[in-house]
């Protein structure tokens, strides 16, 4: 039988060498290998693991008479437990837990297909602590369920339990600083003005655009319509979409300050408020941003033809996750908004659109 004694916590010392069968409950402070030849090399103890009872004879058999340990003061906190604590106060709606921790760390990943959706300034000042960390994507990414969205830990193998404590307080007061919201499977009602497409005088190229876009995130489209440049008969178009079950209106071309392009005006007329033109992201600074009570109203400028990646992929999720998009939306993504056109384009895996 293991010779096998508990000493009392005041008689622990921290970053010490002390006698294996005195180790128990500290906390090994490095990797420990086993190797048993033929069968198996490896760790068979891994840096932070607490010492029980049980572990005594298996650490004596690998030839271990005395261990480097650290003890955990009452005023502190093991890596592991720190990092569940973290998690917990960062995670909000459509995040969860995956696995156990990993060498004190802890990964956040996506319960449902998203948006993720990080508050910046809380993030800040939780990671300024000190010794207590979190990773996260951009904000705004769109993520399927189970993609790993964020990541914690607890710095030093050992935490003093005040900064763990003020790290939850931050994620507490912010609401939880992670979550995915979901994402709304759109009924999309598009109008197509312009007059050189309405009268045949060339070939519409918005149509299977925005098609391929609504229908990647679940949507269908309940119509679409084309419009010479007459505001009344654009408003019509609008209002036969709208009865038809519309919960998203997309207007495409018009936009520009041309005397001939109406269509925001239209938009205007149709009765939509919270009317927003202009956006601080190239391609797309005509974009037009608009409400009709909860209904969204997008208006894509030219670019959105012949361009693959526009404001108007940064903006759609967004508004289908919920959120009301205004002039201080538009204006923050001039940071990042900038398209790059390479020569293959590689979004959403680009800087365009974030901002770190």
């Amino acid at each position: 039988m293991c010779d096998i004694q508990r000493p009392d916590t005041k008689d622990r010392l921290d970053g010490k060498t002390i006698p294996v069968k005195e180790a128990i409950g500290t906390v090994l402070a490095h990797d420990i290998t086993e190797i048993r030849p033929g069968e198996f090399k490896g760790r068979a103890f891994r840096k932070g693991h607490i010492v029980r009872q049980e572990d005594v004879c298996h650490l004596q058999r690998l030839g271990k008479e005395h261990l480097f340990v650290l003890n955990i003061a009452e005023d502190e906190m093991h890596e592991d437990d720190a990092a569940h604590a973290l998690a917990n106060a960062l995670m909000g709606e459509g995040v969860k837990i995956k696995g156990e921790p990993k060498e004190g760390k802890i990964n956040i990943v996506a319960e449902k297909d998203g948006l993720l959706k990080i508050n910046k300034e809380a993030l800040l000042a939780f990671n300024v602590l000190g010794d207590v960390m979190c990773a996260t994507l951009h904000s705004n990414t769109v993520v399927k369920q189970g993609r790993t969205v964020a990541a914690t830990r607890a710095i030093p193998l050992i935490v003093k339990k005040d900064i763990v404590q003020a790290a939850v307080k931050i994620g507490e007061q912010a609401g939880k600083i992670i979550q995915v919201k979901e994402i709304k499977k759109p009924k999309a009602g598009v109008v197509i003005t312009g007059n050189e497409v309405y009268y045949g005088r060339i070939k519409d190229a918005f149509a299977p655009v925005i098609t391929k876009k609504i229908e990647e995130f679940g949507g269908e489209l309940v119509g679409v319509y084309y419009a010479p440049d007459d505001k009344g008969f654009i408003v019509d178009r609008l209002r036969e979409l709208l009865n038809a079950g519309a919960d998203l209106l997309i207007t495409t071309g018009g936009m520009s300050v041309d005397p001939d392009d109406v269509t925001r005006f239209a938009i205007r007329e149709l009765g939509a408020d919270g009317i927003t033109y202009g956006s601080a992201v190239l391609p797309g600074a005509m974009f037009l941003v608009a409400y009709l009570g909860d209904i969204p109203i997008l208006g894509i400028p030219a670019c959105g033809m012949y361009a693959k990646t526009t404001i108007f992929d940064l903006i759609l999720p967004r508004v289908l996750a919920g959120e009301k998009v205004g002039r201080k939306e538009l204006s923050e993504l001039g940071h990042g908004g900038l398209c790059m056109k390479c020569d293959e384009c590689r979004y959403p895996v680009c800087p365009f659109g974030k901002r770190g």
